[in-house]
């Protein structure tokens, strides 16, 4: 029943006349005796945007181009020809003589296939040399035209007339669910992925150039440990167990910490089976970094230090338009203790409250509330109601609950507070850190805890890993952590404004359910 039902979502529609054509050009080029998807390489010795850069118009080179790409536009003129090719780097015109393509008698490559059978989509090689059309235009002059593959759908075309956009390929959905396509047609979505892979280079280096060692720990795992999350549950079949996508790699890169190393990271794919919306997907990569003998103090530092340095890398500059707002990311950023920041902005010190006090106050000001809820899930419904939303400029929230940190170090001053704080920016949670909890005995009271809120029916609260009991036991350093979500980061450096923009392929539900 599985496989039917992924089979079913998978039909598409019958051929249309364009694509029924295109089957039918395929059949012709084979009948030819030219194979539209040969299996031998083809060498490449330049690109789009290296061609612009190098060439000289006053001393011409690059005579020996060698370049491949896709078909974007054609205009045929009898025995001449101009496309437009796309390759990873951008697009290029291309001139095509017949007696240059095809130099015999047989001029069957340019009259039949170039003219008839291939079509806007289709990838070819192009051999050649640079130069400048009479009308100014930077160009390749092709001596020779390779088939390198038949495109057998027709690719959406952009045309641009008095400003305006015509037949653009920008319904999110298909988008989303044809990335393939929206790379090809849509520059600027190359570009953000492009920025993306940047982001994550410069994060490295800055991590490596602290002697930091990047690590890979367990997807699969007996526990989901390491946050507050509900997990994805699947079978082992060999060993008979349950086991869950981690939520998070949080207590494995601790277990390294204990054994031994200074600083460890990890760019990890985890995996929460909660809603989704514009700034979530249950599939989200996330970096974690912890380092001994350093505390939440340290970290708010580095980790300032770290976004001026990925602003700079991706836009040169520091501050950013954001959804239409200024954003300045250069270090340092604003301090706010959590309860400070309710003061602040809901007008009620709860400092000192207990659950009833809490949930009153909470029923008073309209905070969406249920029962499962205890004292550090009240005051965390308090600060999201009334003060992420003023968070614009990058701000630390700092010293949250005991009760929504049970991994963390308790408050040098108040026990009642934890030394953790997240990273807001434009009202959204960026990073998320402590002083890590490094004693097991407190551990596991805070494990035991988290089990009673399961009781009470948050099915978010964690369970108890002995294992990581265990490890504590032997002795962890004194450590900071820290996770920060990439996928946020890069719509935040990018300006965009759904999670979707920059996930290459994000979770959608199967075409024939859409309804």
């Amino acid at each position: 029943m599985l496989l039917n039902s992924i089979y079913n979502s998978m039909e598409f529609t019958e051929l249309n006349e364009q694509e029924i054509i295109r089957r039918e050009s395929l059949k012709a080029i084979q009948e030819l005796g030219i194979d539209p998807y040969p299996a031998e390489a083809y060498e490449i010795n330049i690109t789009t945007s290296q061609i612009k850069e190098q060439y000289n118009p006053e001393a011409p080179n690059l005579n020996n181009i060698s370049i491949a790409g896709r078909i974007m536009t054609r205009r045929i003129m009898g025995a001449a020809a101009f496309i437009e090719l796309l390759d990873e780097k951008g697009r290029i015109q291309v001139y095509l003589k017949r007696d240059e393509i095809c130099p015999g008698e047989d001029k069957t490559l340019y009259n039949t296939v170039f003219k008839k059978l291939l079509d806007i989509g289709d990838i070819v090689g192009i051999k050649g040399f640079a130069f400048i059309t009479q009308t100014g235009e930077l160009s390749i002059h092709a001596k020779e035209l390779k088939v390198l593959s038949k495109s057998l759908r027709v690719l959406p075309v952009v045309k641009e007339k008095d400003d305006q956009k015509y037949d653009a390929f920008s319904d999110p959905e298909m988008r989303y669910r044809m990335r393939y396509v929206d790379l090809i047609v849509n520059p600027e979505v190359r570009e953000t992925f492009l920025k993306r892979s940047k982001i994550i280079n410069t994060m490295r280096n800055f991590f490596n150039d602290h002697g930091y060692m990047e690590v890979e720990t367990p997807i699969l795992q007996p526990i989901p440990g390491g946050a507050t999350a509900r997990p994805f549950i699947t079978h082992h079949n060999a060993l008979d167990i349950p086991l869950y996508l981690r939520i998070a790699n949080e207590l494995y890169l601790k277990r390294l910490i204990v054994g031994g190393y200074t600083g460890v990271y990890e760019f990890a794919k985890d995996f929460r089976n909660e809603g989704m919306d514009r700034t979530h997907n249950p599939e989200f990569t996330v970096l974690e970094i912890y380092v001994a003998y350093k505390d939440y103090f340290w970290m708010m530092e580095f980790v300032e230090q770290m976004i001026e340095k990925v602003a700079l890398a991706i836009n040169d500059k520091t501050k950013l338009t954001l959804w239409n707002k200024e954003i300045e990311f250069k270090a340092p950023y604003r301090r706010l203790p959590m309860l400070d920041a309710i003061k602040e902005y809901a007008g009620v010190d709860v400092a000192g409250m207990g659950e009833n006090e809490l949930r009153a106050v909470c029923e008073k000001l309209n905070v969406p509330i249920n029962k499962t809820m205890g004292v550090g899930k009240l005051i965390d419904a308090l600060f999201g109601e009334y003060c992420e939303k003023h968070l614009i400029q990058p701000t630390f929230i700092t010293d949250y609950p005991v009760e929504t940190s049970p991994l963390t170090k308790r408050h040098r001053s108040n026990p009642a507070l934890t030394e953790r704080f997240e990273l807001f920016v434009n009202g959204k949670e960026l990073a998320n850190a402590y002083s890590e909890l490094n004693d097991p005995i407190d551990q596991l009271e805070r494990f035991k805890d988290q089990v009673q809120l399961k009781d009470k029916g948050d099915d978010e609260a964690m369970f108890i890993d002995m294992d990581f009991i265990r490890a504590l036991e032997y002795g962890m350093p004194p450590t900071s952590g820290m996770g920060i979500g990439i996928d946020r980061l890069t719509m935040f450096m990018t300006d965009s404004t759904s999670i979707q923009d920059v996930l290459f392929f994000p979770q959608m539900r199967p075409e024939n359910q859409n309804g």
